[in-house]
């Protein structure tokens, strides 16, 4: 079937987690999510260990490593952080 793909396809997500401690948030990107998760939480990464423990509030997935960090680099931009804020209304609103 033209254009369908394998359940093998690897994916590259872009995640946003966000301190449970601080609430300060953290966007990247990953071909292994629940794995990075890990490693955040392990306080492999210098810049996420202070603010331990973390969890995913949102993510999305590319077939495309490029499409990927080009995503990432602009969740991380202003306009990007205001997007994300306006996707998340609703969870941000009912804390």
């Amino acid at each position: 079937m033209p254009g369908s793909e394998t359940s093998s396809a690897i994916m590259f997500y872009i995640y946003v987690l966000e301190s449970l401690k601080s609430k300060n948030l953290y966007t990247g990107y990953t071909k292994d999510l629940r794995n990075r998760l890990k490693e955040h939480n392990r306080g492999l990464n210098e810049s996420t260990k202070p603010y331990l423990p973390w969890k995913v509030i949102y993510y999305e997935a590319c077939l495309n490593e490029k499409d990927a960090k080009r995503r990432e680099k602009y969740l991380k931009t202003t306009h990007g952080r205001r997007l994300l804020k306006r996707r998340l209304k609703e969870y941000f609103y009912e804390k």
